[in-house]
């Protein structure tokens, strides 16, 4: 038996096929573009998706030579915040509003007028951000009146995937907490959300749990794919809730860190916890439970931004390799040079656009890899924020499971470790979303009795790096001025961002 995991990335759709006993026995990928017609908009077509989804799995089938009626079940995974929007006859209306646009802050303003902190703190667990579902409602309805009027359903991301092949107008409780129009601790549409903002409660999907059937392929989505007629299509995940379940994070006491372009951190919880600040969301996790979540907005994206924008400019071919080579030779603290990885502003904790990335403490002596070893324990720190909160929830924190490209470091794991001053683990899963998509599916079909047993089955730690103590102390005193840092600059990164 064959299990189909569908994460829909901003970039690619990648696509794996996942035997019982979790072995990946193939996997492709299909690219599609990002437009941005105006700064800070940023848009996709819809039906670049599903031709790239669709022709991906059956060039997947093919190249397996897997029956599709061995294929018993599908999950998908995706890009959260999307917003896609149907007419009465399905056609896409208006090109899908990305998580990472930022046209909408007028939007977000007038919610957080409207309700409240308290109120939308009470009614969702989050606060108003420009990434999120809702504010992009209230902007077409304000600029696009004439597309607004049309509307008949909103969909997210992954959610257009699922009616292609099912026909069903369907999403999962994970990916629903990041619309802002969703009641997290109960799991269900936030009715005073959506009257608050007038938005129809009609247009939402149905919502499920990530096991749930959620529908069957249909005979039309059978015939483009080569999957079986009938095939389940269980609810899936947004990527983060997708990538904890396929890193095994579904358990109190574990925490992943997800170390790609952007850095997540996320911890898994049996009850229902609120950040009253903010600073964290807290969103339904697709085990049937609960997470919170901290993101910043360049992690491994400063290590690239150096080597390509710096290092290599003028076409030099140094590698990745070589810069860590270079920077594991210095001692912790880069000699007293400090980064802040703040090249896209910031997310978690201080929701700032303008936060800019910086190096503190320069002097004669630093080289290339003091740099080099500054921006990795910088990004460290930014993680460590919210680690901190984590903390201060009474969240435990026994081990943290890291993925994505900067894992492959064992200096990167390492820093972690020490900064963290905890346990850094890496699985033998490293497939991400996808996976979790594929173990959600076998979870639905009955493979396993729930995301807990099937994660303890398939996914097991491969490697350790444990903190080392005087490098944990040392970190400690450093991370106290990092901190700081961020407050005596950020009114001066306000004014610098006036000149570009």
């Amino acid at each position: 038996m064959y299990f189909l995991g569908i994460d829909l990335g901003t970039s690619a759709v990648k696509i794996i096929l996942v035997e019982e006993k979790g072995n990946v026995i193939g996997s492709t990928s299909k690219e599609y573009p990002v437009y941005y017609p105006q700064p800070g908009w940023s848009e996709q077509n819809p039906e670049d998706w599903w031709n790239a989804t669709k022709d991906g799995i059956r060039e997947l089938i093919i190249k397996t030579g897997v029956k599709n009626d061995d294929i018993k079940g599908i999950g998908l995974s995706g890009q959260m915040h999307g917003l896609v929007l149907l007419d009465e006859n399905n056609n896409v209306l208006l090109p899908a509003i990305l998580w990472n646009d930022q046209r909408t802050q007028e939007e977000c303003d007038y919610i957080t007028q409207k309700l409240g902190k308290e109120r939308l703190t009470k009614y969702t667990g989050n606060k108003a951000l420009t990434g999120f579902t809702a504010p992009k409602i209230l902007w077409v309805r304000k600029h696009r009146p004439d597309v607004y009027k049309k509307i008949h359903r909103i969909l997210l991301p992954k959610d257009y995937i699922r009616f292609k092949l099912t026909g069903e107008y369907a999403t999962d409780v994970s990916d629903a907490s990041g619309t802002l129009l969703f009641d997290v601790e109960n799991r269900k549409w936030s009715k005073e959300m959506l009257d608050a903002l007038e938005i129809p409660y009609n247009w939402m999907p149905k919502c499920y749990e990530s096991t749930e059937v959620t529908g069957y392929v249909t005979k039309e989505a059978a015939d483009l794919t080569g999957l079986k007629e009938g095939t389940i299509v269980v609810g899936g995940g947004g990527d983060q809730a997708s990538g904890a379940v396929g890193t095994g994070t579904v358990k109190s006491g574990i925490v992943s860190v997800a170390l790609g372009t952007s850095g997540v951190v996320f911890a898994s919880q049996d009850k229902y916890v609120v950040d009253e600040e903010n600073r964290l969301h807290s969103f339904c996790h697709a085990n049937g439970k609960w997470h919170v979540m901290g993101v910043m907005l360049s992690a491994a994206a400063c290590l690239k931004w150096w080597i390509d924008n710096i290092i290599n400019f003028n076409g030099s071919s140094i590698t990745y390799e070589k810069l860590l080579e270079e920077a594991e030779k210095v001692t912790p603290g880069s000699g007293g040079l400090i980064f802040l990885p703040y090249l896209m502003g910031e997310r978690t904790p201080h929701s700032d656009p303008y936060a800019r990335g910086s190096f503190i403490g320069l002097n004669m002596t630093h080289k290339r890899e003091h740099m080099t070893r500054a921006i990795l324990e910088g990004v460290a720190f930014g993680l460590r924020d919210s680690l901190e909160i984590i903390k201060e929830l009474n969240i435990p924190i026994n081990e943290v499971r890291v993925s994505g490209g900067g894992a492959k470091s064992v200096l990167w794991r390492q820093i972690l470790a020490d900064i963290f001053g905890v346990r850094v683990d890496m699985v033998n899963a490293t497939e991400g979303p996808a996976f979790g998509a594929a173990i959600m599916a076998a979870v639905g079909y009955g493979i396993f009795k729930d995301v807990e047993e099937a994660c303890s089955t398939l996914i097991k730690v491969t490697d350790s790096v444990y903190p080392i103590g005087e490098n944990v102390s040392k970190y400690d005193e450093i991370y106290a001025i990092y901190k700081d840092l961020y407050y005596l600059l950020k009114n001066t990164f306000k004014r610098i961002s006036k000149n570009g």
